[in-house]
């Protein structure tokens, strides 16, 4: 199934219903009186996260969406039948913008999250209400509200700990296979990856953290050269970004110092935030070089660039990846936001009223 984070739709509340004049018409009643009932309200639609979900495919071919409008009232005070709330189904990690002005209207960044993205219109008022001292047959009624009907832009960015950087054919992909179950694609040419990849990695039993793959940046990404700038927006939940940069590229002309201080220019150009967030530098494929030179190549390297933390691995050989990952595992437990406290019972019972009196 092809991967969609991208969707336009258009959502349509239902209106509420008119109210009703009528009157009280009975055998030996007479001046019944109004007895007009009010309109039903119109449904709202809602967002639901739903963490079934992964992409917004379901957006890409249906863009418009309505809700029931509320029944008209009628008389002996019947109120007219409210109409019925939609919901929409997305992704975990989705938000939701008005495509108009922009306003971020929601952002469903957990699951079973839900927002009120088109509000029903009000029922009008039957002439039931209009009765007085002076006015005991009101022929006044209220029609029904007209429902919210707006353009929505939804995105999805999806929720992972931790981000991979790199230039195309970095061994992104074939780090993600190898410290978690993901199999994206790999090959020997650039631009294997078309579309985010998650992986799960377990470092124990109890702890483990999520990797995000993304399509390999290049040079003027920031002004759509390439893939990648369409998926960076997967990068702005994570925790920690690591830079994978290929120490030993076949390309004899291609200079690593100079491609990965690109990748970080790209960064700074797409979003502040993103090059603001924690960044390690993790130098791939020393399996290429020679042992007697790879400690020397991975010293210049990181000294030149000026990286805070460096790591040198081998993703096809797996070697450095195991400490790499408890290092990240640290990172993202010192990192994650303290869980919320669950209610005591005992307080909750304390602070319940008694019905017994006091003595």
């Amino acid at each position: 199934m092809k991967f969609f984070d991208e969707a336009k739709i258009e959502v349509i509340a239902g209106d509420g219903g008119n109210g009703s004049a009528s009157f009280r018409r009975e055998k030996f009643i007479p001046f019944g009186g109004p007895d007009g009932g009010d309109g039903g309200r119109g449904g709202s639609i809602w967002a639901v996260a739903d963490r079934n979900l992964n992409t917004l495919i379901d957006f890409r071919y249906t863009r418009v969406f309505r809700a029931d409008s509320g029944g008209n009232g009628r008389g002996a005070d019947c109120y007219g039948r409210g109409g019925e709330d939609r919901e929409l189904h997305m992704p975990v990690g989705t938000t939701i913008a008005d495509l108009e002005t922009g306003e971020v209207i929601a952002d469903l960044d957990h699951d079973g999250a839900r927002a009120l993205i088109a509000k029903g219109g009000r029922g009008g008022l039957g002439n039931l209400h209009f009765k007085s001292s002076t006015n005991r047959a009101p022929r006044q009624t209220t029609p029904g509200e007209a429902g919210e009907r707006r353009e929505l832009k939804l995105e999805l960015k999806v929720l992972a700990d931790v981000g991979l950087l790199g230039m195309p054919n970095a061994g992104k992909s074939t780090f993600i296979r190898a410290i978690s179950a993901a199999r994206p694609k790999v090959a020997d040419y650039p631009f294997t990856t078309l579309a985010p990849n998650l992986g799960v990695v377990r470092v124990d039993d109890s702890r483990s953290f999520v990797v995000a793959d993304i399509p390999g940046l290049i040079e003027g990404a920031a002004d759509g050269a390439g893939l990648g700038h369409q998926f960076l927006r997967h990068l702005q939940r994570t925790r920690l970004l690591l830079h994978l940069v290929d120490l030993a590229p076949f390309d004899p002309d291609a200079d690593p110092l100079r491609d990965a201080r690109a990748i970080i220019e790209e960064l700074r150009r797409y979003d502040d935030e993103l090059y603001q967030k924690p960044r390690w530098l993790v130098l791939n494929k020393i399996d290429l070089i020679p042992e007697d030179e790879r400690a020397a190549r991975i010293k210049a390297f990181v000294d030149a660039f000026g990286a805070t933390r460096a790591f040198s691995i081998s993703a096809l050989t797996r070697t450095g990846c195991d400490g790499l990952c408890y290092a990240i595992m640290d990172h993202v437990d010192a990192t994650r936001p303290p869980p919320e406290p669950e209610p005591d019972i005992r307080d909750l019972d304390a602070s319940e009223p008694s019905d017994e009196n006091p003595a």
